[in-house]
């Protein structure tokens, strides 16, 4: 494998002509940062109900806010279009996209809801223990199933 390669896949896909070619590292370093992410959620869950580290909650919160929403509007914005263009817009890729965007509307739904119960935990507010653990677990396995799915389907699309 060549320095830089993730999976068998350049670092810097190659790219179109009159493109700006999108990068790749871009993508894999948001992929990290929301596992790491997932990680302090799956904290903090495990944390409930007695020992709760507000000030982890509040960092938690901002981060979720920011993001999610930062690493689609990259993958929908410059990531998707590039790989389409790229891959001359095949019907198995497109369905791919279609999939991952809806995903992502719905994971940025859920985010602001968990940005809500992180701030109330961060406050000290009363919260359902039991439901939070649970939505916090639905969020960070999605996450986790989403990033997954991008890595075995979308970095296929791109040959070295």
């Amino acid at each position: 494998m060549r320095t830089g390669d993730f999976m068998g896949h350049p670092a810097q896909p190659a790219g179109l002509p009159g493109r700006e070619t999108p990068s790749l590292a871009v993508m894999l370093s948001s992929q990290t940062e929301q596992l790491a992410l997932c990680r302090e959620l799956e904290d903090i869950a495990d944390s409930l109900p007695a020992s709760v580290n507000r000030q982890k909650c509040i960092f938690a919160a901002q981060a979720l806010a920011t993001l999610v929403k930062r690493s689609h509007a990259y993958e929908e914005d410059v990531f998707f279009p590039w790989l389409e263009a790229l891959s001359e817009a095949d019907a198995p890729l497109l369905s791919i996209l279609e999939r991952l965007k809806f995903e992502h509307f719905e994971d940025e739904c859920y985010a602001e809801e968990l940005v809500e119960v992180l701030m109330k935990l961060g406050r000290g507010d009363p919260v359902n223990m039991e439901a939070t653990g649970y939505m916090f677990r639905g969020f960070f396995e999605a996450r986790r199933r989403h990033i997954a799915f991008e890595r075995d389907h979308l970095l296929s699309y791109i040959r070295p």
